[in-house]
């Protein structure tokens, strides 16, 4: 029994380990609005020991401040890219509800329609292994998700963009180690 828990650990420490480059779907470059949006950092989510999916941040260039990007009002990107079985469009919902709630300090309301816009429109159908969300923020545009190259929803605000990318970048974010990746200044 202690063998196979050390070798399940060891299974772990490697896929969390993997470089950057080993994450499949997350590409070097991204286009937004017309503009090459370039892999700032990636990394994967991890839910006890499940990998759920696979994200990478899209800027206009590098940059590891996360306070600077989340209230940056310029073309970037998330994408990420479902790796696990165990993703659900409910539970997809419910960690997206948590993470803005994490992200505004527990003050949704002045976003809350656009918060509902967006986990309507994109997040009810089902999700499967291999699904690739996109969520791409344009000044002009809003906040475009994109689930397998088909257009879900457009949600227009900074304030919802700050919140969105928030969840993965606020002081509280869904897990540090994916923000410090995403930062590309993994400990």
């Amino acid at each position: 029994m202690r063998l196979l828990q050390i070798s399940l650990f060891s299974l772990a420490l490697f896929f969390i380990s993997l470089p950057v480059s080993a994450l499949t779907g997350i590409p070097n470059v991204l286009s937004a609005g017309g503009k090459q949006l370039v892999l700032n950092g990636a990394g994967t989510r991890i839910k006890f020991i499940i990998s759920v999916y696979h994200a990478g941040l899209y800027l206009q260039k590098k940059n590891k401040d996360a306070n600077k990007i989340m209230a940056s009002n310029e073309p970037m990107a998330i994408r990420m890219k479902i790796v696990s079985g165990f993703a659900s469009a409910e539970k997809m919902k419910q960690a997206l509800k948590k993470g803005f709630a994490n992200s505004t300090g527990g003050n949704t309301a002045p976003i809350q329609p656009q918060i509902d816009q967006l986990i309507k429109a994109a997040f009810t159908g089902k999700i499967a292994k291999g699904d690739v969300f996109d969520l791409i923020y344009t000044p002009a545009g809003g906040t475009q998700v994109v689930k397998n190259g088909k257009g879900m929803t457009v949600v227009k605000g900074l304030a919802l963009k700050k919140a969105l990318f928030g969840i993965w970048l606020s002081k509280r974010p869904a897990q540090g180690s994916l923000k410090s990746e995403l930062l590309g200044t993994e400990f």
